[in-house]
């Protein structure tokens, strides 16, 4: 019995601390100025005192009303509840919910969850400090949930009695093993190994400098198209979400259909690197891939694919050849990437002149952005399925999380220089800059994005939280050359890799790009299954001759170096870095 005890008090420990950090999402000050938010809803809650006062009334009323139906006599059947989860909600579905004690926890939940969104709906505050609100109290909400907690999760309790405490015991082992990690578990981690069952396809690192190595996958068709094609995945992440098991590979899809890979694999940054600007990784990392791509296969031009921040990179790079009068890119792709940054959805909470200011202080003398902390930010976005969901699961309950390679490379993080980084969050997310032609000089050229006139495809995903999709939208009134839009269902990651063999979900398609997003969408036709066959087909277009496929990677200037996955993908963050981690979070004594 102590033992339970014990463990019970750990784990209240931790959730402690967690619910802390998550309502501070990001360390050093990167999250809501909770005070200013709450001056700025107190005043507009002055203003509409008789609203105010509607909402505490419903709420005590309803509370009394709930109150009311627990304490009342037993009835032959049960009362209607006064407040009910959503029929989604996955957290509140066991039977064990339905208990009186539960129920009622359950009910008086929501019931606050409702008070404080209707509070914050009904706040009359200017449009930033209106979404840090809303945002700060959806973590609120999220994280008080009472499944959260080892003492108010029914599940959790009745598997301890059954398990005699084995299931807090075996919830502690798994929360010291990701205390040495730095992070909760998403996924069983036993399952996956980079260069083992993912990051496979084969190939070998051709180039190598302190920014990337540049790999190159050997063919799997006789012939391939003589324009080879480079991918610039985020520097944010791994290059391998592009390169999962081979089933879920868009690069063995793309080595599959002839074409000639290249693969920018961008370092982890140590503290060293920390000056590194966003112009080095221009220069030094994406023009430099696309010229090293085009001198081994000997053309002119090669087809470029960018994704996400990658997509951004790329685009930044091009308008800088088309500005030096070069023309090395034969066509464009644009995989969930921003150009202009007009909407950036939920991640624009974070980022105020503020919090720029900070940062600007924190990296003036050089250092690296952890990879932890931009974790915790986009984890942060769905708090529910990338943190409470796994904190139940592992330490509540002692279970062991699924084996999922995209969980697997989400938690594979990277860190940035601090100098790459300021600079990203100033002029993309806070200013907007890039969109504006000539405000921006990048490697001493004066950016304008109209300059890039070969021909593009760009996609978006319906229900990306990172890229909103009439934001990846807003690139077709940028870019100059002709351009093919699509739109595929599903987020960020999910909608991107969605393999064809599969055939699965769904995509729209309208030759006509309207400037209103709303209209396209309209007036676009539904496709069944993935995006990757059509784009294959475009690409087709651009590719040129088909030639006889190289037997040798590399050239006799760029010999082959290692085999892929190479060494740059598979170091991790160093633990010794600053960053905020689960150890952070870790109980103490005091």
């Amino acid at each position: 019995m102590d033992q339970n005890v014990n463990a019970t008090e750990a784990l209240s420990a931790l959730n402690r601390r967690l619910v802390e950090a998550v309502l501070k999402p990001l360390a050093n000050g990167g999250g809501p100025d909770v005070a200013e938010v709450f001056k700025s809803l107190t005043a507009g809650l002055a203003q509409d005192t008789g609203r105010w006062f509607e909402i505490q009334n419903r709420y005590y009323q309803k509370q009394i009303q709930l109150w009311a139906s627990v304490s009342a006599p037993a009835a032959e059947a049960a009362p209607t509840p006064v407040i009910a989860p959503d029929p989604a909600d996955r957290r509140f579905r066991a039977r064990e919910w339905q208990e009186p004690y539960f129920k009622y926890l359950l009910q008086s939940y929501l019931l606050r969850a409702r008070w404080l969104s209707e509070i914050v709906d009904n706040a009359r505050l200017e449009t930033h400090a209106k979404k840090k609100l809303v945002f700060f109290a959806r973590q609120m909400i999220d994280a008080m949930s009472p499944a959260n907690f080892p003492w108010s999760n029914p599940e959790a309790l009745k598997l301890a009695a059954e398990t005699r405490g084995e299931s807090l015991a075996q919830g502690l082992k798994n929360l010291a093993a990701d205390l040495d990690k730095g992070r909760v578990s998403m996924t069983d981690e036993r399952a996956f190994e980079v260069g083992r069952n993912l990051a496979i396809t084969p190939g070998a690192v051709v180039f190598e400098n302190d920014f990337f190595q540049l790999i190159q996958y050997r063919p799997a068709t006789d012939n391939v198209y003589q324009r080879p094609l480079l991918m610039v995945p985020p520097c944010i992440n791994k290059y391998y979400i592009l390169d999962l098991q081979p089933e879920n590979s868009f690069v063995r899809f793309a080595v599959g259909q002839g074409h000639t890979v290249f693969m920018v694999s961008w370092r982890n940054m140590p503290l060293s690197m920390g000056n590194a600007t966003w112009d080095d990784y221009l220069e030094q990392g994406v023009i430099k891939a696309i010229g090293t791509a085009a001198d081994i296969c000997g053309v002119e031009k090669i087809n470029a694919l960018g994704f996400c921040v990658g997509g951004t990179l790329l685009g930044s790079a091009l308008a800088i050849l088309r500005g030096k009068g070069h023309d090395p890119v034969a066509s464009l792709t644009l995989l969930a990437a921003m150009l202009d940054f007009c909407d950036t959805g939920e991640l624009g909470v974070f980022v105020d002149e503020a919090y720029v200011g900070r940062r600007e202080q924190d990296f003036a003398a050089g250092g690296v952005l952890h990879g932890r902390e931009l974790a915790l930010t986009f984890a942060s976005l769905r708090a529910n399925e990338l943190i409470w969901h796994y904190v139940v699961n592992n330490y509540l309950m002692g279970r062991t999380p699924d084996a999922f390679d995209l969980l697997y490379w989400n938690g594979d993080s990277t860190n940035l220089p601090g100098a790459m980084y300021v600079y990203y969050v100033r002029n993309m997310y806070l200013e907007n800059n890039l969109r504006s032609p000539g405000r921006l000089t990048m490697c001493g050229v004066p950016v304008d994005l109209g300059r890039i006139d070969m021909p593009a495809y760009l996609l978006a995903t319906r229900e990306d939280h990172i890229v909103p999709w009439k934001t990846a939208y807003a690139s077709t009134r940028l870019l100059g050359g002709k351009m093919e839009f699509v739109l595929a269902a599903s987020g960020h990651i999910a909608g991107v890799i969605n393999p064809a063999s599969r055939s699965r979900r769904n995509y729209w398609l309208n030759g006509n790009l309207e400037v209103d997003p709303e209209r396209w969408l309209a007036a676009a036709i539904s496709h069944p299954g993935s995006w990757w066959t059509h784009w294959s087909a475009w690409l087709a277009a651009y590719g040129g001759d088909r030639i006889a496929a190289r037997a040798v990677l590399g050239s006799d200037r760029y010999r082959e170096i290692e085999p892929a996955p190479g060494r740059y993908v598979t170091e991790k963050c160093d633990q010794r870095d600053p960053g905020r981690s689960l150890s952070d979070l870790a109980p103490t004594n005091s």
